[in-house]
């Protein structure tokens, strides 16, 4: 096991290229295995959930070759296996693997799903979709059976807004007959992408990105070659970091319409935001007004940047109140910068934070972002270094960080961690 260690204080600046988006990549790899002919995945970030997720496809006969930041996937070979354990309890995202084998096979043996476990996560709307598709669901032994003698389109309305169930049903419905609705359906990014692959496939899907989705399904499906979309998520924590630092970086390779709420709560604040067709340019200010931030579905403030931008309101002045409206308790890692000293209420499903110094100290990362939030707030510490441990929780999401960071001028480096 690893940690970071960081000595802060010094202001990023650079440029920094964000790769493919990790929330795209672990819902396309499991949808290319619906094709009967290879598929082609370009701009893969090189993450932990990503390699993960092409060890489970192995598991199940599934060719993968990598070429750089290029993955070509072959179901040719592909088993209907049972999964009730291994790499897929690791992986919050291996719930995919239902809505795909369901459709390919008519039927899926999946273990619960890991990943983060910030709060609990239900996957009834993922349920509700497949029943209504037709199939038969039940719950033995911690993993889910599911089977259909065949899917049949259907109206389904989510209960909750919900990115996982949205696409888990898009990607079994692609290959049921007749026409599925999905009626409040999330609208993220990564549902756009998801859908333009499987249009790609020869699926024939409308309204992703809207809270309508139409899919009239196909009897089968062809590979393609496909380019991810940029990390959305992974550039709106460099944009925190470098206000978070008073520094000045370009985040380019990205699509600025995807980050107009964080942009907007950076101006808010007192950042200067210059915007251009693939980048960003945050030039960070010495003062920073206070700001309250509601974190909402897309397009509002994106809750996995909630963790991230906590750490960013430390540093402003007077009292700032972040709530989030889609987890009533994404707050693990304000235990963690208590310990640096950070003046933070939790209060319900909201954090009260007050601006302070923090300091130096010993934290470990609970979650994947939570673990970023720990970063930026090591990296604003003016004296002495900070030790992060849990550093397999960042590595699900951000490639290349230490490497980055380092590039943009800060004094940040990873150790082994001594066995007590």
């Amino acid at each position: 096991m690893e940690k970071l260690m960081i000595a802060g204080g010094r202001p990023l600046r650079g440029t920094v290229q964000i790769s493919g988006a990790k929330n795209s990549a672990i819902a396309l790899i499991p949808a290319a295995i619906l094709a009967d002919s290879p598929v082609t995945l370009d701009n893969l970030p090189k993450v932990k959930d990503v390699d993960t997720y092409a060890e489970i496809l192995c598991e199940l006969g599934v060719s993968v070759e990598w070429n750089g930041d290029t993955m070509r996937i072959d179901s040719g070979r592909i088993r209907s296996i049972p999964m009730p354990n291994g790499q897929v309890k690791q992986l919050r995202a291996s719930y995919y693997l239902m809505g795909v084998m369901l459709a390919k096979f008519g039927e899926a043996t999946i273990g619960l799903p890991g990943g983060c476990n910030f709060e609990p996560r239900p996957i009834d709307q993922h349920i509700k979709g497949f029943e209504a598709l037709g199939a038969e669901v039940s719950n033995q032994y911690g993993s889910i059976h599911i089977k259909a003698k065949q899917l049949r389109g259907a109206k389904i309305y989510l209960d909750v807004v919900s990115v996982g169930a949205t696409i888990n049903i898009m990607l079994a419905a692609s290959r049921a007959k007749g026409l599925t609705t999905i009626e409040n359906a999330a609208k993220e990014p990564e549902i756009i992408d998801v859908a333009t692959l499987l249009n790609s496939m020869g699926a024939r899907i409308k309204g992703a990105g809207t809270e309508t989705i139409r899919i009239e399904g196909t009897d089968s499906l062809q590979g393609c070659r496909h380019s991810i979309i940029p990390d959305r998520i992974q550039a709106g924590t460099y944009m925190i970091a470098a206000a978070a630092t008073r520094g000045d970086i370009l985040v380019d390779n990205i699509i600025p319409k995807h980050l107009e709420a964080m942009t907007a709560k950076l101006q808010e604040m007192g950042a200067h935001i210059y915007e251009m067709d693939e980048s960003i340019r945050v030039i960070g200010q010495s003062d920073y007004a206070n700001v309250d931030v509601k974190a909402l579905v897309y397009p509002g403030f994106a809750t996995d940047l909630q963790s991230p931008m906590t750490s960013l309101l430390t540093q402003a002045n007077g009292v700032s109140i972040l709530t989030d409206y889609v987890y009533n308790n994404r707050f693990k890692h304000v235990p963690e910068l208590l310990r640096m000293g950070a003046k933070i209420k939790l209060e319900g499903r909201s954090a009260v934070v007050e601006g302070s110094a923090l300091n130096a100290a010993k934290v470990k990362a609970t979650d994947l972002r939570a673990g970023a939030s720990l970063v930026i707030a090591a990296l604003t510490v003016d004296k002495g270094v900070s030790e992060i441990s849990g550093v397999e929780y960042i590595d699900r999401g951000y490639d290349n960080l230490v490497e980055n960071l380092q590039t943009m001028g800060a004094e940040v480096w990873r150790e082994a961690e001594k066995k007590v």
